[in-house]
C-alpha cells in the first residue's frame, strides 16, 4: 500500500498503476510508512512534495548512487540510507521483483484491486495457486496481511473459467462473525456490483424468503450458523450444488467449543453433497467442480486443515506466511500480576484497573490505545480510574475537537470523561454515542478507548496499542478464559497501517497463567475438533437432508470431518486409547456415531426401514429445521399435555437455546421489581424469591412482554429481543 494515497503525508500524490520502475532497491517497499520515515531522513523535502502534483507520473530512475530524478526532473536526495529506513518495516533484502503486479489481472476484472498497482508479498506467494490453478487452498498468514484479496483473486479466477453468462455460479463466503459479513458486504458490493455480481447478506434472523433472493445472487455472504440452518431448511439441494466456491474466512474458529463444530458440520456436508453427485453422475465431466479456500490466523497445524479441504483427487495447497511478513510489526507483551488465592475475580479485575495508567504510560508512544476489558459495568469503572489517574497532554485544537464531540453525546458519564481524552465503547450503548465515539477514535482524537471483548470481533478500531485488561470474563454466570479466537481476535486490533510501521499488544493477566498465554502467542496452541461433542445434532441434520443414508454413508460421512483428521492423529483429546491404529480409531468413530444414531432412534427421531436406510421422522425434521438442541427435544418429551400456562412458561425458559442471555448484576433490580412489587404492574406468575439465574430472567423478560409491560432499559430490551427471536424457534 505504499501506492494508497495515505491519509497522512501526501494527499496529493496518485501514482498510476506499474509506472513504478525501481530497480536496484532490494527491498520490499510495502507501507506508506517508508514514505513518513524516509521524510524523517530528510530526502522527501516539502518544496518536493507541493510540485509533484496530482496525475504525475511518479516514475523513478536511478542515476547514480547519488540522485534518484523523477520524470518531472525533481532531484531527490540518495537511497543510500534505504536499508536503514527500510529496516524499520523489517522486511529488508527482499526483491521487488517477486511482487505481482495488478496488471496481471485481465482487463474486466482489474477494477476489482483498483486500489493498489502491486499484491504485497503474501498476496503474490498465494497468486500461482489461486489465480491458475483450481487447487483448493488454505492460507495462514497474521492479521492485516491482505487476505480479502486472496478471496477475491480466486473469485477471479472462477469468472475467467466461467463462460459467459455467469447464470448458474454461486459463491458463498462465510465468516463466524455478524460483523465481519457486514464488512465484506459492503465492501463487495461496490467491487463486483459494476461487473455485473449481486452480493446478498445472510445473517441472524433472516427469513425464509431469502431462498428466492439466494437464486438470484451471486456471492452469499452468511454465517455459518446461518448457512447451516437454511441449507437444513431446503427440500433438496439443488441450490447448495450450484455453489463452485467456498471461502471460509478465521478458519480456526473450528476450534471454538460451542460454533466450531457448525463451521466443520457445514463444510463436511458441502463435501458430502459433492462427493455422492459424483457417484450419482456417470459421466465425472458434468458435476461441476467445489472449490475451498480458507484463511486462517497462525496456528501450527495448518497442513491438517489442508488435509481436510483436499479432495479426492488433488491434495490442497497449504501456505505459510511467517509472522515477520506482517506489515506492521506486532510487539506482544504478557504481564503477570500477583494474585492472592483469597482474592476474588472482580477483587482482582479492580486492582488491575489501577495498573493501566502505567502500562498506558510505558507502551502507548503517546498514540491511540484500546483497553478490552470484561464487562460493561467494567469497561466504565475503568475509565473513571484512568481518568482521575492519568492526565493526557492534549493540543488545544483536540480539547475543541474532543468538546466537539462531546456536546452531541447523550450518555452524560460519557461526556464527562471525553473531555480528559477517555471514553468507552460497549454494545449496551445507544448506537449515536458509539458512532461519535468510534469517529473520535478513528480520527486520532481519543487517546484512550475502553470497550468489551464483543467488539473486538466487529468494529474495525485499529490502535497503536491493545491492552487486554484480565483475561477472564463473565459469560453466563461464571468467569471464565477468554478463547484463543477471542485473544487473537482483540490482539488483531493493533497497528494502523496507514500510520504505524510497529505497534503494541499488552495481555494483564495473573502470575499464574502468564506463561499459558505467552504459548498461545507464539501460535503453540494446536486446533482440535468440537464435533464430537454436537454430534447428535448434526448427524440428525444430515439424515433429514438424506447427507447420510444408511450407516456407511453415515461412517463416510464422520471421514469427511476434521474430527477424523485429528482423531488419527490425537486420539486422546477424543476420549480414544491412544495405542489404537488407523483401523481401531475408526472403529471408535463408528461406535460413537451408533451411539448417536441409537439416541436419536430412542426419541423417535429417525427410523430404520427394511432395507437399513434412516428415514427422518416428523420430530426429527422439526428438531433440524428449527434449529432445536438434543436436550430440549427431551425435555419436550416429558410434556404430559395437561400443563399449565405457568409451567410451560418456566419449561422454555430452561432451554438450552437461551444459554447466551446473561444474568447482570445491575439488571437484578429491574427484574426483581417486575417480578413482585406492590406498587406496580408485575408479571403474571410470580416466582419465588429473588431473581438470580439466567432461566428466572429469561422467564421475567418472557411474561414481562406478553404482558405488554414496558421496560425502560435498553440491554434489557436487547435481551428480550434475543429471547423472542430464539423462543419462536423453540416454540
Amino acid at each position: 500500500s505504499l501506492f494508497k494515497k495515505s491519509g497522512n503525508t501526501h494527499k496529493n500524490m496518485e501514482f498510476k498503476a506499474g509506472s513504478v520502475d525501481v530497480k536496484e532497491i532490494g527491498t520490499y517497499l510495502n507501507t506508506s510508512e517508508n514514505i513518513k520515515e524516509v521524510t524523517k531522513e530528510g530526502f522527501l523535502r516539502n518544496n518536493h512534495q507541493a510540485s509533484i502534483t496530482k496525475g504525475s507520473d511518479f516514475t523513478l530512475h536511478r542515476v547514480n548512487n547519488e540522485e534518484i530524478v523523477s520524470e518531472n526532473g525533481i532531484k531527490i536526495q540518495s537511497f543510500s540510507n534505504a536499508s536503514e529506513i527500510l529496516d524499520m518495516t523489517g522486511t529488508t533484502g527482499r526483491k521487488l521483483e517477486i511482487l505481482r503486479a495488478v496488471t496481471e489481472i485481465p482487463t474486466q476484472f482489474r477494477s476489482i484491486f483498483k486500489e493498489f498497482p502491486y499484491f504485497n508479498y503474501a498476496q503474490s506467494k498465494a497468486l500461482d495457486d489461486l489465480l491458475y490453478t483450481d487447487r483448493n487452498f488454505v492460507i495462514c498468514a497474521p492479521t492485516g496481511s491482505g487476505k480479502t484479496v486472496m478471496f477475491e483473486l480466486a473469485i477471479t479466477r472462477l469468472l475467467m473459467e466461467a463462460p459467459l453468462p455467469w447464470l448458474n455460479i454461486k459463491v458463498v463466503y462465510m465468516a463466524p462473525i455478524k460483523a465481519l459479513c457486514s464488512q465484506r458486504f459492503d465492501d463487495w458490493k461496490e467491487k463486483f456490483g459494476p461487473i455485473g455480481l449481486t452480493c446478498k447478506e445472510l445473517t441472524g434472523d433472516t427469513l425464509m424468503d431469502d431462498l428466492f433472493e439466494i437464486h438470484h445472487a451471486d456471492i452469499i455472504i452468511t454465517t455459518p450458523e446461518k448457512w447451516d440452518s437454511m441449507t437444513r431448511r431446503w427440500r433438496d439441494n439443488s441450490i447448495v450444488q450450484l455453489v463452485r466456491l467456498f471461502l471460509i474466512d478465521e478458519v480456526h474458529v473450528i476450534k471454538d467449543e460451542s460454533r466450531g463444530a457448525t463451521l466443520e458440520v457445514v463444510v463436511s456436508r458441502m463435501k458430502t453433497i459433492q462427493s455422492s453427485l459424483w457417484r450419482l453422475l456417470e459421466k465425472h465431466d458434468t458435476v461441476p467442480p467445489l472449490r475451498f479456500v480458507a484463511v486462517s490466523a497462525t496456528i501450527p497445524n495448518t497442513q491438517d486443515i489442508a488435509e481436510w479441504l483436499s479432495d479426492n483427487k488433488m491434495p490442497a495447497v497449504c501456505l505459510k506466511i511467517d509472522e515477520d511478513q506482517r506489515p506492521v510489526k506486532l510487539r506482544k507483551i504478557v504481564l503477570g500480576f500477583p494474585c492472592s488465592d483469597n482474592q476474588t475475580e472482580f477483587k482482582f479485575d479492580l486492582t488491575l484497573n489501577y495498573k493501566i495508567a502505567g502500562v498506558i504510560q510505558t507502551y502507548s508512544e503517546q498514540k491511540p490505545a484500546l483497553v478490552f476489558c470484561a464487562t460493561r459495568k467494567g469497561v466504565q469503572q475503568a475509565a473513571s480510574v484512568l481518568a482521575k489517574d492519568a492526565k493526557f497532554l492534549l493540543s488545544i485544537e483536540q480539547k475543541q475537537r474532543l468538546q466537539g464531540f462531546a456536546n452531541s453525546l447523550k450518555d452524560s458519564k460519557l461526556r464527562d470523561l471525553l473531555t480528559y481524552g477517555v471514553a468507552y465503547h460497549h454494545a449496551g450503548m445507544e448506537i449515536s454515542d458509539r458512532k461519535i465515539i468510534e469517529g473520535a477514535f478513528t480520527v486520532g482524537d481519543l487517546p484512550v478507548l475502553f470497550t468489551t471483548s464483543t467488539l473486538a470481533m466487529g468494529v474495525n478500531l485499529p490502535a497503536h496499542l491493545v491492552v487486554i485488561k484480565s483475561t477472564m470474563h463473565y459469560v453466563g454466570g461464571v468467569f471464565q478464559e477468554y478463547s484463543e479466537t477471542d485473544i487473537l481476535q482483540m490482539i488483531g486490533r493493533a497497528g494502523r497501517p496507514q500510520f504505524d510501521t510497529t505497534a503494541t499488544a499488552v495481555i494483564m493477566t495473573r502470575c499464574s497463567t502468564r506463561e499459558r498465554y505467552i504459548q498461545m502467542l507464539n501460535g503453540a496452541d494446536i486446533i482440535e475438533s468440537s464435533l464430537h461433542r454436537h454430534l447428535v445434532e448434526h448427524l440428525n441434520a444430515e439424515i433429514v437432508l438424506h447427507t447420510v443414508t444408511d450407516v456407511t454413508v453415515a461412517l463416510e460421512w464422520i471421514r469427511s470431518t476434521f474430527l477424523y483428521i485429528r482423531a488419527l492423529k490425537n486420539p486422546t483429546h477424543y476420549g480414544f486409547s491412544s495405542g489404537l491404529d488407523k483401523g481401531g480409531i475408526e472403529a471408535k468413530l463408528q461406535e460413537l456415531c451408533l451411539k448417536n444414531l441409537n439416541d436419536l432412534s430412542s426419541y423417535d427421531l429417525i427410523r430404520m426401514d427394511e432395507a437399513n436406510s434412516f428415514k427422518p421422522t416428523e420430530t426429527g425434521r422439526l428438531m433440524a429445521w428449527y434449529y432445536i438442541a438434543f436436550d430440549t427435544v427431551k425435555q419436550f418429551f416429558t410434556i404430559k399435555g395437561t400443563e399449565t400456562l405457568n409451567e410451560l412458561i418456566r419449561m422454555i425458559s430452561n432451554c438450552t437455546e437461551f444459554v447466551d442471555v446473561k444474568l447482570r448484576t445491575n439488571e437484578k433490580k429491574i427484574l426483581n421489581t417486575l417480578n413482585k412489587d406492590k406498587d406496580k404492574i408485575t408479571i403474571r406468575f410470580p416466582m419465588e424469591g429473588r431473581i438470580k439465574t439466567r432461566e428466572m430472567k429469561v422467564n421475567c423478560l418472557i411474561q414481562a412482554q406478553l404482558g405488554c409491560i414496558p421496560i425502560q432499559d435498553f440491554t434489557l430490551t436487547q435481551d428480550t429481543g434475543r429471547i423472542f427471536r430464539n423462543g419462536l424457534r423453540v416454540t
